[in-house]
């Protein structure tokens, strides 16, 4: 069975946005009194029946709770430089989220080329990942903001670290995340992170990794990120 995402849940009625609506009454052709489920994006997915349905607007009775799942006991933070090819981050959203992550930031840093992002359309790819993929929590997307400003407004988690190629200690991610730790994952534009920011980033309290011996395009490092913490998790 088809399942449709509502962020509209009041007590037995769930209404779908307008993006959902007309999938689930143009394209899939769903008719009143259809069952279909419907996930919240925060763990649960109900059984429910469409009671009125048009082209921008449908709502839902919900019948009962199918699943309730717990939030995993670790969260995974990315920020991420957006890429020049808008294609490519859209890539790492939607392979990232099949894998599993709980929110990304996007960063404006010295050396990016990319200086505005459309939010609307990217929250649509995260969806859409969800969903295929079976998950029942929907990632958060923050908009792109400064490096200096998301410093300053950072995320109180545990570990934090900047993936620099210019770091020849050797520090991999692997060898400095636990289970159950949250963890934040700094990546940087194709151009890299310029001396500066780093120092910046490290005052701020993150630690300098490296994602292994390949120099990775921003996309792939942001996605291997990913892979890294739920593998060791």
């Amino acid at each position: 069975m088809f399942s449709f995402y509502s962020n509209q849940i009041t007590g037995e009625t769930a209404i779908l946005g307008e993006e959902e609506s007309i999938h689930c009454s143009r394209v899939l052709r769903k008719r009143v009194g259809d069952e279909v489920h419907i996930v919240d994006g925060m763990g649960k997915i109900y059984l429910g029946r469409i009671l009125t349905l048009s082209k921008n607007k449908v709502e839902v009775q919900l019948l009962r709770l199918v699943v309730e799942e717990e939030k995993e006991n670790f969260k995974i933070q990315i920020a991420i430089a957006p890429t020049k090819n808008i294609n490519r981050i859209e890539w790492f959203l939607e392979k990232s989220t099949e894998i599993g992550l709980d929110s990304v930031y996007f960063v404006e840093t010295e050396h990016s080329e990319r200086r505005k992002v459309r939010l609307d359309r990217l929250q649509k790819i995260v969806l859409s990942a969800m969903k295929q993929s079976k998950h029942t929590y929907l990632p958060e997307l923050h908009d792109l903001q400064k490096l200096s400003h998301f410093l300053v407004n950072l995320p109180d988690i545990e570990k934090k670290f900047i993936a620099w190629c210019e770091d020849d200690t050797n520090h991999l991610l692997k060898d400095n995340i636990e289970p159950g730790e949250d963890v934040l994952v700094l990546i940087g534009p194709e151009g890299g992170f310029s001396p500066k920011e780093v120092e910046l980033c490290k005052a701020a309290g993150f630690e300098t990794i490296s994602l292994g011996k390949s120099r990775l395009r921003t996309e792939t490092a942001g996605l291997v990120a990913c892979a890294i913490v739920n593998f060791i998790n």
